[in-house]
């Protein structure tokens, strides 16, 4: 079958609304009908399609939330008709040391929509079955679309960073992961900072329950947090690295700062501050299917949403380049369904 789709169709080309073909699932593949698709900062180089893993046309997405429309003939444990969000984790090779471990994410043959196989914006998408997240009632296709990446990356990141109860956590950029992040970490019931650049943020970190608010621009973040207590933990979802070490003095004795993003810098550590205050500086991908799951439940339970903004399929391309600047408040999510 065909579906509408946004494609690059060369190197460094533009998104495009185009026309692919979508294979039918075989073994134990499923046929996702789309209904929503995330944004996602990963994207950006996804649309430069410089290194297409799949070969072209390039179709981006790794966000999606649908229908399940079709089974291959060895898929079990799921039917025709169910709700189901597919993430950046796009399947395993299942039997390497990692997946038997149930480190699914890390395993060296993991897929990923949109670079091991056309992702999600688009109207139809073909998955492996063990990609498959279950939506929860409660949750609607646009809510649940950003928890296959942002979501669960943000839930993860705090909740296996082992803070006691009512300790400290800070979140490092009010974007489209912290914004998520913050609202996980208040609802977790930790003392929440939230940490931005500029006045105007303040009253967004209140709202998604941030306890206070330090703007970066008008002091050091770290310092800020230590005159405030220290954090037992800071997520830091910014995609520059410059301002981690400053942050590294906001760390109370024993704390930890949790990467979710990367660049090309390194970052300077000082060695005394790891060794004297036994502090961690780790780095955190995403989270599998099951995680997705109990991070969207979570969320039903709790009232935890995905701030997003709509844009039909068709404007990939606009998404792409608000994204780049940092203009989206907070997520965009792709709407599918007028592509039909």
């Amino acid at each position: 079958m065909t579906a509408a789709a946004v494609v690059v169709n060369e190197p460094g080309g533009h998104l495009v609304a185009s026309t692919i073909d979508v294979p039918p699932p075989a073994g134990t593949w499923v046929r996702v009908r789309v209904m929503a698709s995330g944004v996602c900062n990963a994207d950006i180089g996804t649309a430069a399609a410089r290194n297409p893993g799949a070969g072209f046309p390039v179709t981006p997405g790794h966000e999606v939330a649908g229908v399940i429309t079709e089974l291959g003939d060895g898929v079990e444990g799921w039917a025709v008709g169910d709700r189901v969000a597919v993430g950046w984790f796009g399947g395993s090779c299942g039997h390497c040391v990692l997946c038997r471990d149930g480190d699914v994410v890390h395993c060296p043959d993991r897929r990923v929509p949109g670079q091991s196989y056309p992702g999600g914006w688009a109207e139809s998408i073909t998955v492996p079955a063990d990609a498959l997240a279950r939506i929860p009632d409660g949750l609607d296709f646009f809510e649940a679309a950003p928890f296959g990446c942002a979501g669960v990356t943000v839930f993860n990141a705090v909740r296996q960073a082992g803070v006691r109860a009512g300790g400290r956590v800070a979140v490092f950029g009010l974007g489209g992961l912290g914004h998520l992040a913050v609202q996980f970490a208040a609802r977790l019931g930790y003392h929440t900072t939230a940490i931005s650049r500029g006045a105007g943020r303040a009253e967004a970190a209140e709202r998604l329950g941030a306890h206070h608010y330090i703007d970066s621009s008008v002091e050091e973040p770290g310092a800020a947090l230590a005159r405030r207590g220290g954090a037992d933990l800071i997520v830091y979802s910014a995609s520059s690295t410059e301002p981690v070490s400053e942050l590294l003095a906001g760390l109370r004795v024993h704390g930890q700062i949790t990467l979710l993003g990367a660049d090309a810098n390194s970052v300077a550590i000082p060695t005394s501050q790891l060794v004297l205050n036994g502090i961690k500086v780790t780095g955190h991908l995403t989270g599998s299917p099951r995680d997705t799951e109990e991070a969207m439940q979570f969320a039903v339970n709790t009232g935890v949403r995905p701030v997003i903004e709509r844009l039909p399929l068709e404007k990939a391309g606009d998404a792409v380049a608000r994204l780049k600047t940092g203009a989206p408040r907070f997520r965009i999510v792709l709407d599918a369904t007028e592509a039909r």
